[in-house]
């Protein structure tokens, strides 16, 4: 059976698609098995590989243990020894139940696995070529992803790509980044990164026929329409009963401040919004100011 990936850089919409995708009750959510954080990565009952950096880059020459271990996830194989020799705590255990019911029952039913991650992202050729995905690349306009990232205090730390060298062989292009390691400018990093990162999405979609480009614009503002036509995309059952749940999802009053906030067991930044209002909002984030030097330096 066909899994489904869906990625692009973190706070680009990927855990609102894959829960909406999940609405349709055929897939088995699989929250980023490649973030090297602990929750909710690390956890190999999901996945039984040593993942050693973000945005951790898989191609046919260097997939001897990535492959297997995909496999095993894709197909909802569970490793319950295998997650109890690392992770013991409470919290791990529940989770260990949770991921390993919801594998078992879904490989029982017939439903396929979804995986939700931006960190697979850079790799996404290979989950389309080896694993048979297909793969959902979504896109944000930079001055929302650039604002998201700010209101968070994140950064990115380029040397976790330029020091793996497979990535830089297969797409040359990164190594523009290299001046800016050590850089304190978030924001020039982050534009960076999304310019990076856009290159990287627009190669892979034009030489790999599995991966579709999305813009989280246009899925924000009509997702009926823009789930219908990614159901289609997935091979997923477009249902009254999936329409009505993504419709009252993407329609509600998000909770507290709006903040980032991991949820539930599956550590999912995931909670429902007015998708609409969501866009008018996201500019608001950043000056007249940084919003104009955004757009100079994107378009360079």
């Amino acid at each position: 059976m066909t899994p489904v990936l869906v990625t692009g850089l973190p706070r680009s919409g990927t855990s609102w698609t894959g829960k909406m995708l999940a609405a349709s009750g055929e897939l088995v959510y699989v929250n980023e098995p490649l973030n090297p954080q602990h929750p909710p990565g690390q956890c190999p009952g999901v996945l039984d590989a040593q993942v050693t950096h973000r945005f951790q880059y898989i191609c046919p020459d260097n997939d001897e243990v990535w492959l297997p271990a995909f496999a095993d996830t894709v197909a909802l194989r569970y490793r319950f020894l295998a997650e109890l020799r690392r992770n013991r705590s409470p919290y791990d255990l529940a989770r260990m139940i949770r991921y390993g019911t919801a594998f078992t029952l879904g490989r029982l039913t017939g439903r396929r696995a979804l995986l939700d991650d931006p960190f697979a992202l850079l790799s996404a050729g290979w989950f389309a070529e080896r694993l048979s995905c297909r793969v959902i690349i979504l896109l944000r306009d930079p001055v929302s992803f650039v604002g998201s990232w700010q209101r968070l205090g994140w950064t990115i730390y380029f040397h976790e790509l330029l020091e793996q060298p497979l990535l830089v062989r297969d797409h040359p292009h990164l190594e523009a980044l290299r001046p800016l390691v050590g850089c304190q400018d978030r924001v020039a990093k982050a534009v960076a990164l999304w310019r990076a990162a856009r290159t990287v999405a627009l190669d892979l979609a034009a030489r790999h026929p599995g991966i579709l480009l999305v813009r989280y614009e246009d899925l924000a503002a009509d997702p009926p329409r823009g789930f219908r036509r990614l159901y289609e995309w997935s091979g997923l059952t477009w249902s009254a009963r999936a329409e009505e749940r993504i419709s009252r999802a993407c329609t509600a009053a998000a909770g507290g401040a709006g903040g980032f906030v991991w949820n539930g067991l599956s550590r999912t930044a995931y909670r429902p919004m007015d998708s609409r209002q969501a866009l008018a909002t996201a500019a608001g984030r950043l000056t007249p100011e940084e919003i104009h030097r955004v757009r100079e330096l994107a378009s360079l």
